[in-house]
């Protein structure tokens, strides 16, 4: 029998399920920007999200506003940021992992626009660079449907 991830030790159901609820329904920007968590996991983490007509920046071409690129490129850093900074806290009980939740906050982000951003959907990906027992940094990527690279982020997050 295989032994336990270190994904499945520290991603429990109750802290997944927690994961899902605050980034898909309790943060209302969310909800505005329709973000769906895709996957969670230590190495990577993806969220997605559906356009919708309130997201379009140029109405003329069809394109995606630059802050809903930027927004969802912050939201994906902090739920990297919160993922990895489990691994720091794992011996804590749950609840206490899951207050740590309530405390990311943005220190500094970084976008670049590699090229217009139009189409039906995206999907963000994130990573961790380095993760501190106050400060995680990480890495982002916009991709569209097509899976063209449309942005990428570096993005610091307090995470105490």
């Amino acid at each position: 029998m295989d032994s336990p991830s270190r994904d499945d030790e520290l991603l429990t159901p109750k802290i997944v399920a927690a994961v899902h609820k605050a980034f898909e329904q309790d943060i209302p920007f969310n909800r505005v920007l329709g973000l769906k968590v895709d996957s969670l996991a230590l190495e990577r983490s993806v969220l997605s999200f559906e356009t919708r007509p309130e997201h379009i920046g140029n109405f003329a071409r069809g394109i995606l506003h630059g802050g809903v690129i930027s927004a969802v490129l912050d939201t994906t850093g902090g739920l990297v940021a919160y993922i990895n900074a489990l691994e720091r806290v794992q011996n804590l009980p749950e609840e206490d992992r899951l207050a740590i939740l309530t405390r990311i906050g943005t220190i500094d982000l970084r976008v670049d626009y590699l090229q217009v951003a139009r189409g039906k959907g995206f999907r963000a990906t994130g990573q961790i660079l380095r993760t501190g027992s106050r400060v995680a940094v990480t890495r982002m990527e916009l991709h569209d449907a097509r899976d063209e690279l449309v942005a990428t982020g570096t993005g610091t997050y307090m995470i105490s």
